[in-house]
């Protein structure tokens, strides 16, 4: 028998196939980064050729403790990685997780790369794992993704003041949700986003 919440899926549309990550990914990850130096902002923990050990290392540590599913996003159309994206923070005692640790190479921003990936994501958090929420958080400088996740239709629910540190400087979270009975909006939303070809992320 099967349980959603340890068995991570590989989830394909019509744009973009999510598969779950795997160590050979690293080079691709980071080239993926390199298109647009991603790393360099100072708001986002994107890897580099620096820091991609360490980030794999964390991603395989997070599903050991049943914590997340780390998706590379792949562009059906080029065939190769161009982002990253993953579950995380996962609760099933509680049917709730954040999608997070998001970055798509800036030649697939403003794409329907990221819409439906993010209608792949929800659509299997609320239909096949009984997902009640699901939450999205993001640098309080991160207007570009502030403005992603609204798109969406995610609601904002507030300011975490001085949430973490982040390179040495007190970092605001944005957290934003979409609960269980919101779904059925939120997914024609998107549907009507990437049919009439204006999915942007």
């Amino acid at each position: 028998m099967t349980d959603p919440w340890r068995d991570q899926p590989v989830l394909e549309g019509d744009h973009v196939t999510l598969r779950p990550m795997e160590r050979a990914d690293g080079p691709a990850i980071v080239e993926a980064a390199s298109d647009g130096r991603l790393w360099e902002l100072f708001y986002t923990s994107v890897p580099s050729h620096e820091t991609i050990e360490a980030y794999l290392d964390s991603a395989e540590a997070e599903i050991g403790y049943g914590r997340a599913m780390p998706f590379v996003v792949i562009d059906k159309a080029k065939g190769h990685v161009v982002g990253a994206t993953r579950y995380m923070r996962m609760k099933a005692e509680a049917k709730r997780l954040e999608i997070g640790t998001t970055f798509y190479a800036q030649s697939a921003q403003r794409s329907p790369i990221n819409t439906e990936a993010k209608q792949l994501l929800l659509s299997h958090a609320f239909e096949v794992m009984g997902c009640m929420c699901v939450q999205f958080r993001t640098d309080a400088f991160n207007f570009a993704s502030q403005r992603a996740i609204e798109r969406l239709g995610a609601k904002r629910d507030g300011v975490l003041r001085n949430h973490s540190i982040m390179d040495g400087r007190n970092r605001d979270t944005v957290s934003y949700s979409i609960i269980a009975n919101e779904w059925e909006g939120v997914k024609r939303n998107l549907q009507m986003r990437l049919a009439r070809g204006a999915g942007r992320g």
